[in-house]
């Protein structure tokens, strides 16, 4: 069973309270996403306090990602079976209680512990995948448009939070920023949580027991489909998360101050903001995998372009040309997800493909502060970054031609 669009012709699925679940989401998301925000703004500041190595802050955020990556198969699972407001309640009260853990963090380890498992695994991990795959089954016409409002979360964040969290962390101190942060989200996220619902009907038993006996999914059997978009998220995120983590430091280095700094990682997420809603509106009108890719070569291109500039000028252009063109890469896995699956497996399909993500982007961020602790300088990791693109784009573009070509259906099982 593979799906091409929706019928224009057919009833629509569509109603108004879904774009209250849209906006609530999207609010979600953006708050849920300061977390994460803080350790890489304050990133020289936490491993200077805790006489460590970059790497040990980054490796904080690398575990947050990763915990929020393997958590949400199992929010995923919780949505399916009680609908999507408990998951994120749940995931909301864990994010501040993790923040105010982390603000007392003594040592590495405890630092690991408040943002790996209950930030990330506990929290973050109902942020995202459950939010965009309830979002896939409110709509069906304006899919695109939908998902993007709500991923689109990570560039109002990061226009948001990066200047706020500056000013808390140079003002008082990243242990308070974490503690006024928990505050902050406890009683935001709770209320905005009450008003998420999921559309009522949705994929029943049949649509599972058909594709039982589906055709291949673009040419392949589809746990090889799967395991294809689970490599190429790697190589985007991968290469996505070291300007992301890196740019305030890197900024810093070369001698800009702080304030320059965390403008230049603001106009990066402003610029994804605008993006993101642009490539979802192109993915409705010329499909998701095309536009996966127009994202991909724009992101790869721009790592190369952030080893090369070395004034505030530069890397200022250099994060909105970033901005503008990472944004359309990962609202489309879902969308891509969502057309080659039937719907009653969106929920695990989506949150592992989030999984996949989340470890690319603790990869990548991870990395970057590895290369930089070699190498001295953040040139060679972008370099590897876009190297990991070009894999991304390899991937899904044989994923593409595949699917293009596919011309005669075959039953496997699942």
């Amino acid at each position: 069973m593979q799906g091409h669009g929706t019928d224009m012709n057919s009833p629509s699925r569509e109603v108004s309270y879904g774009w209250v679940v849209i906006f609530a989401s999207l609010a979600i998301h953006t708050v849920g996403l300061g977390a994460p925000t803080i350790l890489y703004v304050a990133l020289k500041p936490i491993a200077a306090d805790l006489g460590t190595l970059r790497a040990v802050p980054s490796l904080a955020y690398s575990l947050l990602m990763i915990g929020a990556g393997v958590g949400g198969i199992a929010m995923g699972w919780w949505m399916d079976r009680r609908g999507v407001m408990q998951p994120v309640l749940f995931g909301g009260v864990m994010i501040a209680i993790g923040a105010v853990v982390a603000s007392h963090a003594d040592g590495e380890w405890s630092l690991y512990l408040a943002n790996g498992v209950l930030i990330g695994l506990l929290g973050k991990s109902a942020m995202i995948a459950p939010l965009i795959a309830n979002a896939t089954r409110w709509f069906d016409r304006r899919r695109g448009l939908a998902v993007a409002i709500i991923a689109s979360g990570q560039g109002v964040a990061g226009a948001l939070w990066p200047p706020v969290i500056r000013f808390v962390s140079d003002g008082y101190g990243w242990r308070a920023t974490f503690f006024y942060y928990g505050i902050l989200a406890l009683v935001t996220m709770v209320p905005l949580a009450l008003l998420l619902r999921s559309p009522k009907g949705g994929a029943g038993g049949a649509d599972a027991r058909r594709f039982t006996t589906a055709v291949r999914v673009a040419g392949l059997h589809p746990k090889a489909a799967q395991a294809v978009l689970w490599l190429a998220v790697i190589g985007c995120c991968g290469g996505m998360s070291m300007p992301i983590v890196h740019l305030v430091s890197h900024a810093t280095d070369l001698g800009m101050s702080t304030t320059h700094a965390a403008n230049a990682l603001s106009l990066l997420f402003a610029a994804a903001f605008v993006s993101r809603l642009g490539f979802g509106l192109l993915a409705d009108r010329i499909g998701a995998m095309p536009t996966l890719l127009i994202g991909s070569a724009c992101q790869t291109a721009m790592l190369i372009g952030f080893s090369m500039v070395d004034t505030t000028t530069g890397l200022y252009v250099a994060a909105v040309l970033f901005g503008l063109g990472f944004a359309g890469i990962m609202p489309c896995y879902s969308l891509i997800i969502r057309m080659l699956f039937p719907e009653s497996q969106a929920g695990w399909r989506i949150a592992s493909q989030y999984l996949f993500a989340s470890s690319g982007m603790a990869f990548g961020g991870w990395l970057g502060g590895v290369v930089f602790d070699i190498s001295g300088g953040y040139s060679a990791a972008f370099w590897v970054g876009a190297g990991l693109g070009v894999v991304n784009f390899v991937l899904v573009g044989a994923l593409k031609l595949r699917h293009d070509g596919s011309l005669t259906p075959r039953s496997v099982t699942v």
